[in-house]
């Protein structure tokens, strides 16, 4: 995969490159990064990317020509199709499911935004416009952070452990269950028995139900277009009955 990221504030981005999961994702060549300051492509003498709004109002908004042709830039280098993603308030909110669409795609392009946004013809220049929360940021540099990590994390063999990614929180539609390490017992904190007895099919029914468990206590909204199988159905009546008591 290639991902680019224009921003007006490239440095954002190097101590997050060069980390973590993101440096295991560049160093197994599952991923290539490119950061570009799209302040180059502006055809203002000045390197000006900003202008005051039509018909007046607070702040300054992104010029539509230098990101116009920033991303046509990139994708024609690439030669591939391009996902190019707006970050906005605005945008559809970020789940899971669409990390798993975009981690299938060759090229990622992230378009970071600044000031009061952006001039709106840019928006017909884009795939996605995404969001990652009711609230609002300087720019949208963290945020396409936070989307390319839910995406590199994905790909395949960066991670140590091949399941890790597939049993992670509403990947399954549920959220993860408890999870626990040595010592056994801490403050007086004991390990559920049952992640000691080594009985592998009772420890995985039991990761089930806690994460259907957790799911009903924490979001049971992801429950309501959930189709519940015999089992589950059981489980909630019996959190129900054990809430009454």
């Amino acid at each position: 995969m290639k991902i680019n990221f224009l921003t007006l504030f490239p440095d954002m981005f190097s101590g997050v490159i060069s980390s973590s999961i993101w440096k295991q994702a560049s160093d197994k060549s599952a991923v290539n990064y490119e950061v570009i300051d799209f302040r180059s492509y502006s055809d203002n003498k000045h390197y000006k990317v900003d202008d005051y709004p039509y018909g007046g109002g607070a702040g300054m908004v992104l010029r539509a020509q230098p990101l116009f042709d920033a991303i046509e830039d990139v994708k024609r280098k690439e030669r591939s199709h391009s996902r190019v993603i707006m970050l906005s308030p605005q945008g559809a909110p970020f789940t899971q499911q669409k990390a798993e669409s975009l981690a299938k795609e060759e090229h990622l392009v992230f378009v970071c935004g600044h000031y009061e946004g952006y001039d709106e013809r840019v928006r017909t220049a884009v795939t996605d416009e995404i969001s990652i929360g009711d609230y609002v940021l300087t720019g949208g540099e963290l945020a396409s952070m936070i989307v390319a990590d839910s995406v590199i994390r994905l790909l395949p063999d960066v991670l140590g452990n091949h399941t890790s990614a597939h049993e992670d929180s509403f990947t399954t539609g549920l959220l993860e269950h408890p999870h626990y390490t040595r010592p056994a017992v801490f403050r007086g904190m004991e390990v559920p028995e049952v992640l000691l007895s080594g009985n592998h099919a009772h420890i995985e029914e039991w990761r089930r139900k806690e994460s259907l468990r957790r799911t009903w206590i924490r979001r049971p909204d992801l429950l309501q277009e959930r189709i519940l199988n015999q089992q589950e159905k059981e489980w909630i009546q019996e959190f129900e009955e054990n809430e009454r008591c």
